[in-house]
C-alpha cells in the first residue's frame, strides 16, 4: 500500500527501518566485542598503566588514529574488495555491515579509552596496595567504576552508527539512507525525504534518552 503523496509503499518504509536497525544493532554488537578490548588494552598498556607496554601501545595508537580519521564514506569504498572477499557483494545490508564495524570498532576503542581514564587513580593505587593482580583490578574496579560512563560511550557510538547506516544508502547498502536517496534524492521526492529525516530524528532521540536513562540507573547503582 502507498503511502499518499509519496513514491514508497509501506512495505518499503518498514524494511529500510528494519534493515537500519539491523546493521546498528549487528554493527554495535561486534564492534564492541572489538572495540572494548582495545580501549582497555590503550590504559593498561600506556605509560604508567598497570601493564605498561610502549610497544604494544605505539602500535594500536596510531592504527585507531588512522582508521578514525577516514570519512566513513571512503572507507566504504575503499574496502569494497575486503567486504566483497567476506560477504561475496558488495551491495546491500550484509556488505555494509563490513565496513560499519570497522568504522566503529577503533572508535568505540577511543571512547571506552577515554572513559576508563576518568576513573580516579586512588581507586587503582588502593587495588594495588590490596595485592589485586591486573585481571581483578581490570574486572572488579576499573570497569566498575567507568560502568556508567561505558554506557554514554556506547550510546554515542551507536548514534554514530546510524549516521554511518545512512551514508550506507549511497552505495546501495539499504536502510533509511538508501531510501532517501533513491526515492527522496534522485526522485525528487520531497516527502519521503522528510519522513526519512524524522525517522532519523526520532531514533537517535530514542537512543540517546536510552543511554541517559541506563548511565543514570548505574550511578544510582
Amino acid at each position: 500500500m502507498m503511502i499518499t503523496g509519496t513514491t514508497i509503499t509501506w512495505d518499503q518504509l518498514w524494511e529500510a527501518l528494519y534493515e537500519s536497525v539491523l546493521m546498528v544493532s549487528i554493527s554495535l554488537f561486534i564492534g564492541a566485542l572489538i572495540g572494548i578490548p582495545i580501549g582497555i588494552l590503550l590504559v593498561i598498556t600506556r605509560p604508567g598503566g598497570i601493564l605498561e607496554n610502549k610497544w604494544l601501545h605505539n602500535i594500536l595508537n596510531p592504527i585507531i588514529n588512522i582508521v578514525r580519521s577516514l570519512p566513513f564514506i571512503i572507507l566504504l569504498i575503499a574496502i569494497i574488495p575486503l567486504t566483497r572477499l567476506i560477504v561475496n557483494s558488495s551491495i546491500g545490508t550484509s556488505a555494509a555491515i563490513v565496513p560499519l564495524i570497522i568504522y566503529i570498532a577503533p572508535y568505540i576503542g577511543r571512547l571506552v579509552e577515554n572513559s576508563l581514564l576518568e576513573v580516579n587513580p586512588g581507586i587503582l593505587e588502593a587495588a594495588d596496595a590490596m595485592g589485586a593482580t591486573p585481571f581483578q583490578v581490570i574486572r572488579y574496579f576499573l570497569l566498575p567504576e567507568a560502568f556508567s560512563s561505558l554506557i554514554l560511550s556506547l550510546t554515542t557510538a551507536a548514534i554514530g552508527l546510524i549516521g554511518a547506516t545512512a551514508m550506507a544508502g549511497a552505495v546501495g547498502g539499504g536502510g533509511i539512507g538508501d531510501l532517501a536517496i533513491a526515492y527522496g534524492y534522485q526522485r525528487f521526492d520531497t516527502l519521503v525525504m522528510l519522513i526519512t529525516v524524522i525517522i532519523l530524528v526520532l531514533f537517535v532521540q530514542g537512543v540517546q534518552s536510552l543511554g541517559n536513562l541506563l548511565s543514570r540507573k548505574a550511578r544510582r547503582g
